[in-house]
């Protein structure tokens, strides 16, 4: 089974990065440990802070992976282009998040791609890529 991840804008800073909100550890550090415990999966890491780099990405992947998980970051509240290029894929996509999205800022609460995507994790820190790994198994 072959997945890949795909962080949105600003991601590349999880770590470093509001460590209230978005913990300490970085994903160069947590995607090891994933690895680890998913040895059945074959799993890919994509991050980009320009929105057609991530569609790009979407598109190449999105007729052959197995599974997509998506942290869209900030384009998650305004991208009608990630929906759009979500519902022309044929791999499923799981929206991730780290941190509760609905507990935040308003213009947080309000999700442009989660109608197209297969489910949507959030709030339970990095493990939320876990709990998606373990919702495309299924």
């Amino acid at each position: 089974m072959r997945i890949l991840i795909i962080n949105g804008p600003n991601l590349n800073l999880i770590g470093k990065r509001e460590p209230e909100i978005y913990g300490k550890e970085s994903m160069e550090d947590f995607l090891p440990r994933l690895q680890k415990r998913f040895p059945e999966v074959d799993l890919y890491y994509y991050q980009s802070n320009i929105e057609g780099k991530l569609i790009d990405k979407l598109q190449e992947v999105g007729f052959s992976f197995d599974g997509i998980i998506l942290n869209a970051g900030a384009y998650t509240h305004t991208s009608i282009a990630l929906s759009d290029c979500i519902k022309a894929i044929t791999t499923p996509v799981i929206e991730v998040h780290i941190s509760n999205i609905n507990s935040r800022e308003e213009y947080r609460r309000l999700s442009m791609i989660a109608p197209s995507c297969k489910g949507t994790i959030q709030g339970f820190g990095l493990d939320s890529y876990r709990l998606a790994i373990e919702a495309l198994l299924k």
